[in-house]
């Protein structure tokens, strides 16, 4: 997991994340390879990339609820189809984190 510019609410580098429709995504990578395909798809490669090892788990159990919004998880997100986005729906994150039970995280909304 890549770490933000900005320090986050506890003064450390908070997670990087993207917002869409409203909704904010944690970024996340399967590895650093991932990690590189993002870079070089944004053409920022040549900068130091700074990231932490979690566990998929703690992301959805702990990161999620502690990002105070609605929240999901975006995996590997410049390898096309074959990456995948955790919406903030029941039985993807905590209950206390869903958004309402209709979200179907299209550009419609």
């Amino acid at each position: 997991m890549p770490l933000g510019e900005g320090p986050g609410r506890d003064g450390e580098r908070g997670m990087m994340t993207a917002d869409l429709n409203g909704v904010r995504f944690i970024l996340a990578f399967s590895d650093e390879q991932a990690l590189a395909r993002y870079a070089l798809a944004r053409d920022e490669f040549h900068r130091e990339w700074t990231y932490q090892t979690v566990l998929g788990s703690r992301l959805l159990d702990v990161a999620v609820p502690a990002a105070g919004t609605a929240c999901g998880v975006a995996l590997d997100c410049a390898d096309g189809p074959d990456g995948a986005v955790f919406p903030p729906v029941r039985g993807i994150v905590p209950d206390e984190c869903v958004v309402d039970d209709d979200w179907s995280g299209r550009g419609d909304r």
